[in-house]
């Protein structure tokens, strides 16, 4: 008999969908069939069961906060099971050592992150079976059925696990020392409150501040630019006064003069430049681009966009959502026909699927099975879905991704741009610019109701002349740059910072070195606003004074460069692939952590936060409503309070347990007496005026103890 361990439970029952079961306490019982001639056990992990233990669990004197005990360095790390989760640990420990199990199969996600949470059960318990591993990219009853065909060996997929807990056990080393070192010294400067310092957040924190403090210190110049009007045997155009590729001009009198000198002088076309540019169908999409196009669209969080695409993954529309690539293999391509058929049928997409679909067998520009990593691109699955039967946003996400992979099967889009140069009185010059859509390709699929502004110049020959028909001075002001978006954040930490607003990268991210993963990028933005790094308002990020006071400590050193944290990344990319040693990596990372700790010694004496409101960054907000527990926390033995803007649980600054509830849901404060009733009971009282668009609506709010996840209950 054989066990297959998934990573939820809504998983497991997904993946037993396709066979007869019968429900046990904690698992299912599949009858025998085709795949599993003796039958077989379907159970599962509630996420995380195993967590790194804190650091009392090593030494007893490591449990107090003290710059004496720093570095905290384990000589070998320990995983403990989670408090709230030991009864499913129990039931899967059970069947690991049931003697009719001959063998596991790991059915996690095939990720990274699945890899290491079902190889810690199966470590802790102690059980040393032959292990099979189910790889799929999407959870179709297709895919399902097929990956049981094809299990692949568990050493296949080894390397993964070694990556994943590498990857643990440093961010576990670099976080504790780093957070207890600058929260105990920044204590010393009056700021009592925890800083959390982390391999991947705190880099990716000093961006956001880096470009905080440009905006600060931009200063606005005024400039003047000439605007003349021309008057071409009747063929009317305007054109910019430019010299020496520069339109602006630093002095209002200069750019006065200039345009008194053109007027009503004779006006002559110098050169006239045309040039045909054709844009390919944009690439099918990965995590990182997909999260940065929902927020550009739909003002999606990063972390909205994944829990949105997991859910769709989970009802096996979409394939597997934390894919790093952008390209498919030709198995995948031979199945685009017939999705896109069924597509066909929706009204949404009747008239944008195009009638003789071509083949993308041989299109390098999406079938490239050398760039597909561990999973494919995100695409739909040959389960298509009428978009108009799902909830809103996932209607939006999935609309989304059938639009990108429809836009892959047509024509280019083709524009012409013309430049113009006019000459007036032989001596000042002007650029006219014009541009026109020739063939609208794959745009009419993105963009079909996009007001592109074409500007189109009349049909001028060289050597033709006219007149300066009138001339005016505009002035302008130089301005700042931007804040990031959420979504432009993701492609900050893909390119380590070095790239913003260009979707494809194809060249410059063949060898990106990155800030954190595909699967970790969206919970590090998360993590940074609730620890009160980050705002984001009208989908701007702004960097508190929290933030700046962190980034001022830490300076130049290492912690704050995105370059050296990327070349972390790709290190551990390369344990994944079993080309480099996890062991050489922990003992570096060790020595970067004593070092962090030195560092920030020394250079405490020196620093200077002037400027910065370090009065209010105190724990005392919420200290008052700290003291007073609401229930129980669903993830450890730690009590739920009150934080200011969410409830959290109580035990963050000791295990870092990050089980948290929000304390606004569609418009509605949830009130403390509310949260009681939910964490005693699992669901509150009717709660009136939760808004959706335009509508309002009265529901009670249920929360699942296993997941963590709160749902609306309709009466």
């Amino acid at each position: 008999m054989k066990l297959i361990i998934a990573e939820k439970p809504d998983q497991g029952r997904t993946l037993a969908s396709p066979f007869t079961v019968t429900k046990r306490e904690g698992y299912l019982e599949i009858a025998p069939n085709r795949f599993f001639p003796k039958g077989a056990y379907m159970t599962w992990a509630i996420g995380h069961l195993t967590q790194l233990a804190p650091p009392e669990a090593y030494k007893a004197e490591w449990k107090k906060w003290s710059l004496d005990t720093l570095p905290i360095l384990p000589d070998r790390f320990q995983y403990e099971i989670a408090k709230s989760k030991y009864k499913q640990f129990q039931i899967v420990k059970k069947l690991l050592k049931d003697p009719q199990v001959t063998e596991i199969i790991h059915a996690g996600d095939a990720g990274r992150e699945g890899e290491l949470i079902i190889r810690n059960i199966i470590q802790l318990s102690g059980v040393k079976k032959p292990i099979k591993r189910l790889w799929i990219s999407s959870l179709t009853k297709k895919a399902i059925t097929e990956g049981f065909e094809r299990l692949l060996d568990g050493r296949q997929t080894q390397s993964l696990y070694f990556e994943a807990y590498t990857r643990a056990c440093a961010d576990w080393i670099v976080g504790m020392n780093a957070s207890r070192a600058y929260s105990l010294l920044l204590k010393q400067h009056g700021m009592n409150d925890v800083f959390s310092v982390g391999r991947v957040q705190t880099p990716t924190l000093a961006l956001i501040v880096k470009r905080e403090h440009e905006i600060a210190n931009f200063k606005s110049e005024t400039f003047w630019e000439v605007i003349a009007r021309f008057n071409i045997d009747g063929k009317v155009y305007e054109g910019k006064w430019e010299k020496e590729g520069n339109s602006r001009l630093d002095k209002q009198e200069m750019a006065e003069r200039i345009a008194e000198f053109c007027r009503g002088k004779e006006a002559a076309v110098h050169r006239v430049k045309k040039e045909r540019k054709v844009f390919q169908p944009p690439l099918l999409f990965n995590l990182s681009s997909l999260q940065a196009a929902a927020n550009s669209l739909f003002k999606f969080s990063p972390k909205k966009t994944l829990d949105t695409a997991q859910s769709l993954y989970q009802k096996g529309l979409l394939s597997y959502p934390r894919s790093d690539s952008n390209y498919v293999s030709k198995e995948e391509a031979e199945a685009f026909p017939d999705i896109l058929h069924k597509l066909k049928q929706f009204p949404a997409y009747e008239t944008l699927v195009p009638s003789s679909v071509p083949s993308l067998l041989n299109n390098k520009r999406f079938v490239n099975s050398k760039k597909v990593s561990d999973h494919y691109a995100i695409i739909p699955t040959e389960q298509v879905k009428n978009p108009d039967q799902l909830p809103a946003d996932e209607r939006k996400l999935y609309d989304l991704v059938a639009r990108r992979l429809i836009a892959a099967h047509h024509d280019p889009a083709v524009f012409d741009y013309t430049t113009v140069t006019t000459l007036v009185d032989g001596r000042a010059e002007f650029i006219s610019k014009g541009k026109q859509l020739i063939e609208e390709g794959w745009r009419q699929v993105l963009f079909p109701s996009d007001d592109d502004k074409e500007v189109i110049l009349p049909p001028l020959q060289e050597k033709e002349k006219g007149t300066v028909e009138d001339v005016s001075v505009k002035e302008g002001k130089t301005q700042p740059p931007k804040r990031y978006t959420e979504g432009q954040l993701i492609t900050l930490m893909k390119t380590a910072g070095k790239h913003l607003d260009n979707e494809e990268l194809e060249k410059t991210l063949k060898k990106t070195e990155g800030l954190g993963t595909e699967a970790t990028r969206a919970g590090i933005i998360t993590m940074l606003k609730e620890r009160k790094y980050i705002e984001v308002k009208k989908n701007q990020v702004y960097a508190t004074d929290k933030a700046k006071v962190l980034i001022a400590a830490i300076g130049e050193k290492i912690l704050a460069s995105p370059e050296m944290t990327a070349r972390w990344e790709q290190r551990l990319t390369k344990i994944g692939e079993g080309e480099a040693s996890p062991a050489e990596f922990m003992e570096q990372t060790k020595k970067m952590a004593a070092k962090v700790v030195e560092d920030a010694v020394k250079m405490s004496a020196d620093w200077s936060f002037t400027g910065l409101d370090t009065a209010s960054i105190q724990r005392s907000s919420y200290k008052k409503s700290s003291r007073t527990p609401l229930g129980s926390c669903v993830k450890c033995e730690g009590k739920m309070v009150d934080k200011g803007t969410f409830y959290g649980c109580s035990n963050y600054s000791k295990t870092k347990c990050d089980f948290t509830l929000s304390k606004k849901i569609l418009g509605k404060t949830i009130t403390q007496a509310q949260i009681k009733k939910l964490l005693s009971t699992g669901k509150t009282d009717v709660i009136k005026g939760f808004k959706k668009g335009d509508n309002t609506f009265q529901a009670a709010l249920e929360l699942n103890r296993q997941d963590g996840k709160i749902r609306f209950i309709f009466s």
